[in-house]
């Protein structure tokens, strides 16, 4: 008999990943599919970082690298969190890892334990609720709409604290819904936080450098947080290298020591070549990414203009990253196409099999009035793909 474990057996899958499958399945049997479901810019990765990376190659970069990263590594984040955060993070406080995902899923081993309670704001992206899954501990959804921004409140923080309550996830710019925290904000939501002093805070700043008008601000560099934050970042988005797989924490020492053991028995040391073309990202100006990001946002205005078009779609204005999240909810209960719509997964399904346009459905990220629609395409794709789901909407 086969005979899976039930930690794997209690783990979704994630419907990012999967609905990206089900595209490429459906690209593969000849179908005219436009995927707007996964979150990759579509630009290269510039060519300093490329040229840093051949460079490693030349000079034999192929051995084993110590479990928490090259030192010349560690010591450009530390430069980088000083120069963009205001953040000062010793070599010892910092670990870099094969992603930020498996920065996360780090520090979710080491600091949880079954029956932990972790509070994610909804939405949220899809991967926080596994990873607790995983931890065995208990995620808790603090619950947003379009109508706040999608972001919570402190009175919705204070009362979702209980005793079990162990960790906090912040992401700011939010994936899926593109929202950026700020600095009042923040500091609003610390103050209560302070009242509860064993929490821990993980702040994800994977978009920190796609955001459009608003100035990003780290939640560690709120005094009173520093030593009960852990900062993850990663250079896969604002760099185009999501296949380098580099992300890395900042956090306290005794925290970061944890993760350095946690990684020693799971992956060890971060990829040799790509380590080496991180630190010429990171020491490089930021103006240097200016070009992607400044395409990010005329693509963010051409969507919100014609989503805006199709009758019943409730949409804000996303200050980061490269997601639209409208509120779909108008068509539920309705049949289109011959089929009831009952929730996201129905409408992103249907868009998928009459539209040939791939979303993720919002019930993966905690908001099921929602979609989740990457702008992380041509203007052409994306005018295409929007025509698309006009035409099956409207019918």
């Amino acid at each position: 008999m086969k005979q899976l474990s039930d930690r794997i057996n209690n783990l979704p899958v994630s419907q990012t990943l999967a609905m990206s499958a089900k595209a490429r399945e459906l690209k593969e049997q000849g179908k005219d599919i436009i995927s707007l479901s996964i979150g990759e810019p579509d630009f290269n990765t510039p060519e300093f970082i490329k040229k840093a990376a051949i460079q490693a190659i030349e000079d034999n970069y192929n051995s084993y690298t110590p479990v928490d990263g090259y030192k010349d590594l560690k010591q450009a984040i530390s430069r980088k969190f000083k120069r963009d955060n205001n953040l000062n993070y010793d070599l010892d406080q910092i670990v870099v890892s094969t992603g930020a995902k498996q920065s996360i899923a780090n520090i979710a081993m080491v600091l949880l334990n079954p029956g932990d309670e972790i509070l994610l704001p909804a939405p949220y992206w899809v991967s926080y609720s596994a990873i607790a899954i995983l931890a065995e501990a208990k995620f808790i959804e603090i619950p947003t709409s379009i109508r706040s921004d999608f972001k919570i409140t402190p009175k919705q923080l204070e009362d979702s604290i209980t005793p079990k309550t162990k960790m906090i996830f912040f992401n700011s710019p939010n994936n899926p819904s593109g929202s950026v925290y700020s600095e009042q904000e923040y500091r609003e939501l610390a103050k209560v936080l302070e009242k509860h002093p064993n929490i821990y805070i993980l702040s994800d700043e994977i978009y920190e450098h796609i955001n459009y008008g608003v100035t990003h601000f780290s939640f560690a560099s709120i005094e009173s947080m520093y030593e009960r934050t852990i900062t993850v970042n990663g250079v896969a988005k604002a760099f185009a290298m999501t296949g380098w797989r580099i992300g890395y924490i900042g956090g306290p020492a005794w925290i970061a020591k944890a993760c350095n053991k946690m990684q020693g028995q799971i992956t060890s040391g971060a990829n040799c070549i790509a380590q080496k073309a991180t630190i010429a990202a990171l020491d490089a100006p930021v103006s240097e990414i200016n070009y992607m990001v400044e395409e990010f946002e005329k693509r963010r205005d051409l969507v919100i203009k014609l989503l805006g078009n199709i009758e019943g779609l409730v949409l804000n204005i996303p200050k980061g990253a490269f997601y639209i999240f409208p509120d779909v909810s108008f068509y539920f209960g309705k049949t289109i196409k011959g089929r009831i719509i009952n929730n996201s997964s129905d409408l992103s399904m249907l868009l998928l099999e009459e539209a040939n346009v791939a979303t993720v459905s919002g019930d993966a990220f905690g908001a099921n009035d929602c979609i989740r629609i990457s702008y992380a395409a041509s203007k052409e794709v994306l005018t295409e793909a929007i025509s698309r789901i006009s035409k099956v909407l409207k019918s």
